[in-house]
């Protein structure tokens, strides 16, 4: 993770925060993809049956959960950055379906020695958010992007304002414009965007190519694992950000 430097930024980068989910879609990295900087938010409150702790893989042509076992019963108001995993053996389960899953795929051969050694490593991990960042970090990685990652909280928390702490957290990082995801148009209130002179935009995420996934229906709301083992090093150009540089903006 980068470190901050207290130093006043140079308000002209791209920023999104998110809250870190585990091994998510390609619709998070592409997010990734279009910033400069990725801010995970994980000081927000743990939500169950969620993306946090869980996400799909194609299983024998249908889409499975995986799911991380977390200490979460009577902690209601827990942030996700206080999340501890409960069975330290879900590492080698995870990696077993996904080794049943994929070994057939064309490109597992180059990615499996990396995700079993992402497995080992999260298998001594006892926080879900530290897991996620591991994954995250090496994916976008492995899918060439250059984007910086940090937390949120290195920005001081001023504010119980859901918006307002997102326009601190960018302006503290110096951001020109701030990337949402599109279900966040619930609860924005643009017009403090604006007043702090950030841009706000939206991703859009229509339109992504299909491949071949193996099912009858095809799923693109599955892992990015899917995608890396089925189309490689061309992965990358599965991201709308990557095929255009405005790809994934929403037209406003």
């Amino acid at each position: 993770m980068a470190s901050m430097n207290g130093q006043k930024m140079r308000r002209s980068r791209k920023i999104a925060i998110l809250q870190s989910n585990y091994i998510p879609w390609k619709g998070y990295f592409d997010i990734i993809a279009a910033v400069d900087e990725f801010v995970l938010f994980d000081e927000v409150q743990f939500t169950r049956r969620d993306w946090r702790n869980r996400n799909k893989i194609i299983v024998n042509g249908s889409a499975t959960w995986l799911s991380i076992p977390v200490r979460s019963k009577g902690q209601y108001d827990a942030p996700i950055d206080e999340i501890e995993i409960s069975d330290p053996g879900w590492a080698q389960q995870h990696w077993r379906s996904i080794l049943h899953a994929y070994r057939k795929a064309p490109y597992f051969p180059h990615y499996e020695p990396l995700l079993q050694k992402l497995y080992e490593q999260a298998a001594h991990i006892p926080l879900l958010t530290d897991v996620n960042a591991l994954f995250l970090t090496n994916i976008a990685g492995w899918l060439d992007l250059t984007t910086t990652f940090s937390r949120s909280r290195q920005v001081a928390r001023l504010t119980d304002d859901p918006t307002q702490r997102l326009v601190d957290i960018c302006t503290g990082r110096g951001a020109a414009l701030y990337l949402s995801g599109p279900a966040a148009k619930a609860y924005i209130r643009s017009e403090a965007f604006e007043r702090a002179g950030v841009e706000l935009h939206y991703a859009d995420y229509a339109g992504y190519p299909m491949y071949d996934q193996n099912t009858s229906s095809f799923e693109h709301g599955v892992s990015i694992i899917d995608v890396l083992m089925r189309c490689g090093p061309s992965a990358r150009g599965h991201l709308k950000s990557i095929q255009a540089e405005d790809g994934l903006f929403a037209h406003r």
